[in-house]
């Protein structure tokens, strides 16, 4: 992997990073394929819309299909048809989710599964061993992640630990070999909860590892976004700069851009998604509600200079009525929309920065996507 930046403006940097697997322009969303699929839509047309990388999640990868029909069918880039990046998350956020029938100790998280009771154990060693079987790209060390509000103490164990399993990872990590011909990157994930001192120490520990690419993990767990914010910029102080920065679960459009102003990466949420299949549409100038009255007879796209497969063909009445009508076509057409107005900004993002003028233009620009849209009030 390498990793280039071509220019900054403040702390914002667009640059370029390239695997096996191609090329991702920076910064970068990644639509989440939690089971090795982006809901509702096909990897070609995630690509067609603009995704150059996408996540999935070992712990669903690993209860369904399983590791061994992933290797049978040569890792999960062959078995989705998908031929650029794979970022594979650990599980530790699902384990977090799955508190009432997981435990966790020095050892690993033992849990049972939510598809059929079955008890699993995922230790650092056996995340590294399932995600060579998946192949990802970049690959994420257990970790153990803690919810907001939290115990001090209990953040600082969590912490310590997830150091421990890092160094666990990595060792696990050298120790093997990638399956399927492209090289793959430890990506260490640091921890510390929103104390501002144990993010720190967390983040000196991690840059001292001297990995190619870090991942700020723990946000969007309860907390308000200036918790977020600050803490992603008390993790990237001591972090290299020149290598990929990656912001887990960050995603709405405010506080995707402010992170961008920090100098973050890359960036991955259920955001865009969740939201195209519930009726509510991203644009530049707000947020739209699709189900309202007010559309029913509307004739207009949802965003006239969107170049999406709903915005160049349909009107706003039609979505409205696939809604209103239960039709599964209405979630092809959000997620198709919010993932293409995502991919969209980060690519003004990346001009702005290149231009020297993201800062003015993003203090403005995500806190009105993000807010609802004047005709939608």
């Amino acid at each position: 992997m390498k990793f280039t930046i071509s220019a900054r403006d403040g702390g914002a940097r667009a640059g370029i990073i390239e695997t096996d697997h191609g090329a991702v322009p920076t910064p970068a969303f990644m639509p989440v394929g939690t089971a090795g699929s982006v809901k509702a839509l096909e990897a070609r047309e995630v690509e067609a819309l603009g995704g150059r990388i996408l996540l999935a999640n070992a712990y669903h990868l690993y209860l369904r299909p399983g590791t061994d029909t992933l290797r049978a069918m040569g890792g999960l880039h062959r078995f989705m048809a998908w031929e650029r990046p794979l970022l594979v998350d650990s599980g530790g956020y699902q384990v977090h989710s799955l508190a009432a029938i997981r435990t966790v100790s020095e050892e690993g998280v033992t849990f049972r599964s939510h598809i059929d009771g079955s008890e699993h154990i995922f230790t650092p060693e056996k995340v590294i061993e399932i995600q060579r079987a998946i192949g990802a790209d970049f690959v994420m060390p257990l970790d153990h992640l803690v919810g907001w509000p939290a115990d001090r103490l209990v953040a600082a164990e969590a912490a310590e630990r997830t150091w421990r399993w890092v160094l666990r990872g990595r060792d696990a990590f050298e120790a093997g070999e990638p399956l399927y011909g492209h090289e793959q990157v430890l990506v260490p994930i640091l921890q510390g909860s929103f104390f501002r001192d144990l993010r720190r120490e967390q983040a000196e520990k991690m840059a001292g590892l001297d990995a190619l690419a870090y991942a700020v993990g723990g946000l969007t767990v309860g907390e308000e976004s200036e918790q977020t914010r600050e803490a992603i910029e008390i993790s990237l102080g001591p972090l290299p700069e020149d290598r990929p920065r990656y912001a887990m679960g960050v995603g709405t459009p405010d506080d995707l851009l402010a992170a961008v102003a920090l100098g973050v990466d890359l960036f991955d949420c259920v955001v865009p998604t969740r939201n195209g299949r519930n009726a509510t549409l991203f644009t530049f100038q707000g947020r739209i509600n699709i189900r309202n009255a007010r559309f029913a007879r509307d004739e207009r796209p949802v965003d006239e200079s969107c170049p999406c497969p709903l915005c160049t063909t349909y009107s706003r009445a039609y979505l409205r009525h696939l809604f209103m009508a239960g039709e599964l076509l209405a979630l092809k057409l959000g997620s198709a929309h919010n993932l293409c107005t995502y991919f969209r900004l980060l690519d003004e993002a990346r001009e702005r920065i290149r231009a020297g003028t993201f800062h003015p233009w993003a203090e403005t620009a995500g806190r009105r996507m993000n807010s609802r849209a004047e005709e939608d009030a």
